[in-house]
């Protein structure tokens, strides 16, 4: 027993000497010169020796019954969550709904405030589709008031006009007008369809008002500084200076600073509001305010330096001018306040003679005239039966309309030395904002079967470059002279 009591002692001393050993070991890194890598040993990091536990919170495992419905039910939310693939749900426009009965469908069309309008077809085709909700009416409580104070019209309600009067809409036109694509209220279906109507049709009547304005304010200008100018009043950049000039910035970015905005947030927003203020304006109140609109409350200065074109070096070709325009600049008050005199010839006398001088009646007589004008005239439809006062004035109508026509027709490309390009470039010019303008109407649009005779006539009067006469005589130059002429009954043609 002694033997085995020491043997048990000596194992101990042996064990905790072996123990001393590694602690040591532990705390020496060697390498071994006969392998290529040093062995190192780190000692493990000590464990802490005062760790207390405060408290264990431990659930009790409470079993529900296998036939309880809580567990039914949470083994097949687990079953569920585990095998359910991942499906992506379609956006709510996309999703099919049941069609309405006829019973629902006839209310939605009668009431309608696009079919409470008879004597204006335009106006009430820009009108929203449906009713104006609550939200729409809250807006109209909040914002409208500073729009219409901002662009110098009275604050009394246009609901309260007659009916008879396109201006008893401009309230809500004017509240469509602001509705941006990027605003909240973009997303109601008649909200955005209007907006969206209004903004195509408003950048073509701003194109056409300041191609007549710049027309009759330079009779001696080609078309090409004419864009430049126009460019440089109602280019894209510069309108968030007009609109800060009127106070409308706030109404556009209620919730930003427009200046702070990079480009393109700011400039998408700001054209497309004002494109269609003057969609709402022409529609309301006709072209004379939205000179008004534009020189007065936005502040635009034809003369001003940003919008001057480049010098060109150019020879005048125009020998004559009416004596309206020469050495006189007509003001945007003039052209807007301008009424034709009972006697006229034309619908726009004062337009007509800035695009065809008077100088021009010395180039008739010629070859066009006597084989092309009559295919022309009676493909059109032309003379019209006219009752005027004087038999002389039907007369000197239709000798005016043969001379725009034949000026229409007689391209550069082939009659370069017979007489001035100058009429034929402002006829194109002001014929292809007639046709844009036309476009948003949706009057003009002619099918290939009605363009075939213009083929026939256009071979006869240049047949080098017939399809060149054909595309720029269709661009609106013929559309022009009938304009000037008879007005805007000419676009059924």
């Amino acid at each position: 027993m002694l033997q085995s009591f020491n043997s048990t002692n000596s194992s101990m001393e042996l064990s905790s000497s072996l123990t001393h050993f590694s602690k040591k070991l532990s705390d020496i890194s060697f390498s071994s010169s006969l392998s290529p890598f040093p062995l190192q040993l780190y000692p493990q990091p000590s464990k802490p020796k005062n760790l207390r536990v405060l408290a264990v919170a431990v659930g009790p495992s409470q079993e529900l019954p296998r036939n309880s419905p809580q567990r039914l039910l949470k083994e097949l939310a687990h079953r569920k969550k585990a095998t359910a693939p991942r499906k992506k749900v379609p956006p709510k426009r996309f999703i099919l709904k049941p069609p309405l009965d006829d019973k629902k469908l006839t209310e939605r069309f009668l009431n309608s405030p696009q079919l409470s309008l008879k004597q204006f077809p335009l106006l009430s085709s820009c009108l929203p589709s449906s009713k104006l909700n609550t939200a729409d009416n809250t807006w109209i409580d909040e914002y409208l008031l500073e729009a219409k104070q901002a662009l110098g019209y009275p604050l009394e309600k246009s609901d309260e006009l007659g009916d008879d009067n396109p201006a008893k809409q401009f309230d809500t036109l004017l509240y469509l007008a602001f509705q941006h694509p990027s605003c909240d209220r973009t997303n109601a279906r008649h909200v955005r369809s209007a907006h969206s109507r209004l903004w195509f049709f408003g950048q073509y009547v701003l194109e056409l008002a300041l191609a007549e304005f710049f027309l009759q304010r330079y009779p001696r200008e080609s078309p090409g500084p004419m864009r430049e100018r126009v460019f440089g009043l109602i280019g894209k950049r510069n309108l968030p200076n007009w609109i800060k000039a009127a106070s409308l910035q706030n109404l556009i970015f209620p919730y930003d600073d427009m200046d702070k905005l990079i480009r393109k947030d700011r400039e998408p927003p700001v054209k497309s509001v004002f494109w269609a203020l003057f969609g709402a304006i022409y529609l309301c109140f006709g072209m004379p305010e939205v000179y008004r609109v534009l020189f007065e409350v936005f502040g635009m200065d034809p003369e001003a330096e940003d919008c001057q074109p480049r010098l060109r070096r150019q020879l005048e070709d125009v020998d004559y001018v009416s004596v309206e325009f020469d050495g006189n600049k007509l003001s945007w008050q003039d052209i807007a306040t301008y009424k034709p005199p009972e006697d006229a010839l034309f619908a726009h006398p004062r337009l007509f003679r800035a695009c065809v001088p008077p100088g021009m009646h010395r180039f008739q007589g010629n070859i066009w005239d006597y084989d092309s004008k009559p295919q022309v005239m009676q493909i059109l439809g032309y003379p019209l039966a006219v009752n005027d006062r004087i038999p002389e004035i039907t007369e000197a109508r239709n000798i005016e309309l043969g001379l725009g026509l034949q000026l229409c027709f007689m391209h550069p490309s082939k009659y370069k030395f017979e007489h001035p390009r100058f009429c034929f470039e402002r006829l194109e010019y002001v014929g292809q904002k007639i046709q844009s303008l036309g476009s948003g109407y949706g009057g003009e649009v002619a099918d290939e079967a009605s363009r075939r005779p213009w083929k026939m006539a256009t071979r006869e009067a240049s047949p080098c470059s017939y399809e060149q006469v054909l595309r720029e005589v269709f661009a609106g130059k013929v559309s022009a002279s009938f304009y000037h002429l008879l007005g805007a009954s000419s676009r059924c043609i």
